[in-house]
């Protein structure tokens, strides 16, 4: 499968790369890296970005303003979105080839070509496997797309400190930290925060309820972002404030919005992507996220992320 991905790749002239609504890291650091590579590879192939600009990753990459009549002739590839509506400009579709690159579980199968990997440790590893042969090279052209791809492995790791780091991420990380990029800068970017985010983690801190099942939770209302002035997508940024809280198995961020409270779910232990799923999201078994209407159907949430800590045995 990989090399039928490269060998699109090298068939087409146009190729337009898509990720998910709302990026993270990984999904900046797979869709920009991927670029970057290609690039570097076939610096006369045209490649493009498609989606809505995040500026908290504009240190990563910034996206590309796209005309319509690019798409009809064009490979398209999307990195890192499991679910067609979750895909960041829906003209994905209009394209003549479709690849989807992706980490989690397959729950919506889409594209010509559908690579899959739930163990890898994100869509940005893959990359790195996608282009395995180059990147042993340690071609100085391919250092923009080693630092791209660190960065997303980093971000969707917590710098190697979750369960979805293996023998395999080490070893891409080690592979890719051989190309001159300031790990450094890259951390310090990614890491940064602004005061009236610390002081909202201060706030989150002190008002998080911890119930006897082990599971978590903090509620942010528009009204607490306002106070604090902070955005919902800030908010969501500090969801693993609390994580290393003694007694701790999973916990739940709802962050109000306009028109939806999202639904900010983590894992120590019970999986918790099928609880996801039931409200309009999904994700990774320790990482999800979903949405609801009203406040009363958090307390629902909340509920079954209660009996799922209170069942779960390590």
């Amino acid at each position: 499968m990989q090399q039928q991905i490269l060998d699109m790749i090298q068939k087409y002239e146009t190729i337009i790369i898509h990720r998910h609504v709302r990026p993270d890291p990984d999904a900046y650091g797979s869709q920009a890296g991927l670029k970057a590579m290609i690039k570097a590879i076939y610096p006369e192939k045209n490649v493009y970005m498609a989606g809505d600009h995040e500026k908290s990753l504009s240190f990563l990459d910034t996206m590309d303003h796209i005309e319509d009549d690019l798409y009809k002739h064009s490979l398209i590839i999307v990195c890192d979105t499991a679910n067609r509506d979750r895909i960041d400009d829906q003209r994905y579709d209009q394209g003549k080839y479709l690849i989807k690159i992706d980490h989690h579980p397959d729950v919506d199968k889409y594209g010509d070509i559908s690579w899959v990997n739930t163990k890898a440790s994100s869509t940005s590893e893959m990359v790195c496997e996608l282009f395995k042969e180059y990147l042993k090279e340690t071609n100085p052209n391919y250092t923009d797309g080693a630092r791209l791809l660190f960065a997303g492995i980093v971000g969707d790791t917590g710098r190697f400190r979750f369960p979805n780091t293996t023998e395999r991420t080490f070893y891409w990380a080690a592979e890719l930290i051989k190309y001159t990029f300031s790990r450094d800068e890259l951390y310090n970017e990614l890491y940064k925060t602004s005061l009236r985010l610390t002081r909202l983690e201060g706030y989150v801190l002190s008002e998080m309820k911890l119930l006897p099942s082990g599971a978590a939770y903090v509620n942010l209302p528009i009204e607490t972002l306002q106070k604090f002035e902070v955005t919902s997508k800030e908010a969501a940024g500090i969801v693993n404030t609390f994580s290393t809280l003694e007694g701790l198995k999973a916990w739940v961020f709802f962050v109000e919005e306009e028109d939806v409270i999202r639904v900010r779910l983590r894992s120590k232990g019970p999986e918790i992507h099928k609880l996801a799923g039931r409200y309009n999201g999904g994700g990774h078994p320790m990482a999800s996220g979903a949405s609801v209407n009203t406040w009363q159907d958090t307390e629902e949430v909340l509920k079954e992320l209660d009996e799922l800590c209170e069942n779960y045995k390590r």
